[in-house]
């Protein structure tokens, strides 16, 4: 288990690489970009609340999402990105950036938020 969970780690990292490589095919990209939208996004083909079945669309979609991406990218340039994720796996984490998401899904979920209310103060008009 602790290896699988390592070589998810190394691949997830391998992949953010390949994404910006030249090399990568176009259509391997929108496939990981859609895959880590999808897992990031809070809106869900099924909602998390339905037991069971809620849960298996996150179980499922992911992994195979990240599985087709790394059949899409060449075997030599996975192969170099996932030498190189090995190499950056255990490095000091960049606190700037971290940041830099926190501060972007605050200002989403403030924007959320006042859209929200400036649609519910329209709908109490009408």
């Amino acid at each position: 288990m602790r290896r699988w969970a390592g070589n998810l780690r190394r691949d997830t990292t391998a992949l953010y690489f390949a994404a910006r490589d030249p090399r990568t095919p176009w259509y391997a990209r929108a496939i990981g970009i859609a895959t880590a939208a999808y897992a990031l996004s809070p809106i869900d083909l099924i909602p998390d609340f339905i037991l069971v079945i809620g849960q298996l669309d996150d179980l499922i979609i992911v992994p195979l999402g990240i599985w087709l991406t790394l059949k899409l990218i060449p075997a030599e340039v996975m192969a170099e990105h996932r030498r190189a994720a090995d190499e950056a796996v255990g490095k000091p984490v960049s606190y700037i950036v971290t940041a830099m998401i926190i501060v972007a899904w605050l200002l989403a979920a403030i924007l959320t938020g006042w859209l929200a209310l400036r649609l519910w103060k329209l709908l109490m008009k009408l």
